[in-house]
């Protein structure tokens, strides 16, 4: 395992494990407060965010920030990262073998972050850390604990530009998360 951001973050940047870093323009590690107390995990870059080298700076990025406002949240007050560093083709899903090559980076990270809670950005993100067997519709919303960190899967932001009832419900999490950040 890696001791220190330098290691993990290098090791990411030089990574050939899977097919995905064929086609990337840029790693996209993770950016935010590195001793945040709440940490977003999403599924994958897109395209703005391969561009960039910087995850959820597209449309969907955007939307989360507008929500992180509205409940008093900052962007830099957060750690957000992804299950992948690179950007699968055509914004497709992670396959399963794409997710297993990275994950070592991303336990990386959730050990040096260290943080309260973990908020899980949809299907991808939550069947990869909790278990294929959870599907984001009946889990959205409810609390999970692994490792003793609280664990909150939500709709990615993506799904709330596709479809806008999906909204009040990221929306709910988002306090959910903002008042078990208060009590802990």
């Amino acid at each position: 395992m890696y001791e220190n951001w330098e290691e993990v973050e290098d090791a990411c940047k030089n990574c050939n494990k899977c097919r995905l870093c064929n086609e990337r323009k840029n790693v996209v590690f993770g950016i935010g407060n590195k001793n945040a107390k709440v940490m977003f995990i999403g599924e994958g870059p897109g395209a703005d965010e391969d561009i960039q080298g910087i995850p959820f700076v597209g449309k969907a990025g955007q939307l989360m920030n507008k929500a992180f406002e509205g409940i008093g949240l900052k962007r830099d007050d957060v750690y957000i990262t992804n299950i992948v560093k690179c950007r699968p083709p055509k914004n497709r899903n992670p396959e399963r073998d794409e997710a297993e090559a990275c994950i070592e980076y991303l336990e990386a990270q959730i050990k040096l972050v260290n943080p309260d809670i973990i908020v899980l950005l949809g299907s991808v993100a939550l069947k990869n850390i909790l278990g294929i067997e959870y599907g984001i519709t009946a889990s959205r919303g409810k609390w999970f604990e692994k490792d003793g960190i609280k664990i909150l899967p939500t709709f990615h932001p993506a799904a709330l530009l596709r479809d806008d009832t999906k909204k009040i419900y990221f929306w709910q999490d988002l306090k959910k998360i903002r008042n078990k950040k208060e009590e802990i």
